[in-house]
């Protein structure tokens, strides 16, 4: 069976040296810090709502101060997705 032939490569060469860096930014700096702020209020409205028996953060709400713990949860999972 005959063989193929050899392909040669072409050489490397570097680009030239007149070129710059370019700087890739996103321009989202503040999706981490909210994400993590929104994560951190939830927690605490949640334990607070338990430690106090109810009686805080809105003692009206209710059994409904755990939804809202879990509302601000959700909104930094929400915001979580803007991360790049």
């Amino acid at each position: 069976m005959p063989k193929s032939r050899l392909r040669k490569k072409s050489d490397y060469t570097p680009p030239p040296s007149g070129t710059t860096a370019v700087k890739l930014s996103s321009g989202r700096s503040w999706v981490a810090p909210l994400m993590l702020a929104l994560f951190l209020i939830g927690l605490v409205w949640i334990v607070t709502y338990y430690v106090t028996s109810g009686s805080w953060p809105i003692q009206d709400w209710g059994n409904w101060n755990i939804l809202a713990g879990f509302g601000f949860i959700a909104a930094g999972f929400g915001v979580s997705t803007q991360w790049k």
